[in-house]
Parts: structure tokens; C-alpha cells; sequence
């Protein structure tokens, strides 16, 4: 099974690019056993036709680099999510397949996104970390499905903290932000936490 990283592209720069070689080189050596070092740096070559605006780097990967894709990133409007349940979920890999999110992603109904719920805890949405603001600080679950790169980036930077979220305390907040790779943190959307479902 394939795994992916997805990398940002602005200005033709591969952005949090040590991020996203650490998770890949744990991904390799957790799954597969893998001690040596993979450096995206010398690996990926921006093509001509990329230009300054935001295109995503997708990298498919196994025992060796499978292919890699190169497309602009068309942003998502979202303001409605709704909760949706799984009490086995496991992405703890970027996996490329996610047959389990996508049947999870099936059940929004008329919301935009997803806010998956496992034992009562919040995780993540479908394709974002998450964070909830009470007004002093943002919160992103331990929880997490997947240990996205933007998050690990916030997380070393002090501008979101760790903390556990369970569903009850959801409306215990303001608003949640939806995060990625693709989508900093200064143009991530930010929603009402009275339009979660």
C-alpha cells in the first residue's frame, strides 16, 4: 500500500519541507524498516510549469518513490460541519488509500466537513487537523488521526497548544479552525462552533 506525502508549493517553494521528510522517513523506517534518510530537497524538482501560485506536490511512495504529481490547490469553502462517529478509525500513516474517511466523509449530509468523533474524543476532520478557540488560546486534540505537518509546524511554534477535546466540550469553545498542509494557518477558515452538527 502506497503512502503520500502532500507539499505545499508557493512562489515555486516546497514549504515545511523538513516537516514533511521527518513523517516520511518515520513512515518508512515504522512500516517498512527503513534506517537510511530520504532528502525531498534533492529528490523533487519544481517544473517549469508551476508557477508563483499555490500548487500541491503530491509524493506516492512505497519501498521507493511510486510517482509524483504536481497540481494547483483549489481551496474549499466551508462552513458547516457535522460530527460523525467511528470508533475504529486508525490514519495514523498517510496512507493513499482512505476507504474508511471516505465512507465517514459520505455521512456529511448538507454540511461542507467533517468532524470525526472515535470513544467520545474529537480527532480530526477529513482532510484537516483542527483547533478550537475559547477566546485566549487554540487547542488542538491529542486525539489527532493523523499528525499532519501544519500542526507539528503550529505546535513548535507556540501557536496552538495540545489538549484533550472530548465531543462535551466542544461547544465549551468559540470557533474551530481547519488546518493542512495547503492551508496555513492565516487563510485557514475559521467556523462558529454553533455550526457543527
Amino acid at each position: 500500500m502506497l503512502c503520500i506525502e502532500t507539499i505545499c508549493v508557493e512562489n515555486r517553494e516546497l514549504k515545511n519541507l523538513a516537516y514533511h521528510e521527518a513523517r516520511l522517513n518515520r513512515t518508512r523506517q515504522e512500516l517498512w524498516g527503513y534506517q537510511d534518510r530520504w532528502d525531498l530537497s534533492e529528490m523533487l524538482e519544481i517544473p517549469d510549469f508551476v508557477d508563483d501560485s499555490i500548487h500541491k506536490c503530491r509524493v506516492a511512495y512505497d519501498l521507493k518513490i511510486d510517482n509524483i504529481k504536481w497540481e494547483p490547490h483549489v481551496g474549499r469553502q466551508i462552513t458547516k460541519l457535522r460530527r460523525v462517529y467511528h470508533n475504529s478509525v486508525d490514519y495514523s500513516y498517510k496512507y493513499d488509500q482512505r476507504e474508511e474517511l471516505n465512507t465517514l466523509f459520505a455521512q456529511r449530509e448538507d454540511a461542507d466537513e467533517i468532524l470525526i468523533i472515535k470513544n467520545g474524543w474529537v480527532t480530526d476532520a477529513y482532510y484537516y487537523n483542527v483547533a478550537f478557540s475559547d477566546g485566549t488560546g487554540w487547542y488542538t486534540p491529542t486525539t489527532y488521526l493523523l499528525p499532519g505537518t501544519q500542526r507539528a509546524f503550529l505546535l513548535d511554534q507556540g501557536i496552538i497548544q495540545e489538549r484533550e477535546i472530548s465531543e462535551t466540550d466542544i461547544f465549551t469553545f468559540d470557533s474551530v479552525k481547519l488546518f493542512n498542509a495547503l492551508v496555513n494557518w492565516e487563510k485557514a477558515p475559521v467556523i462558529d462552533v454553533r455550526m457543527i452538527d
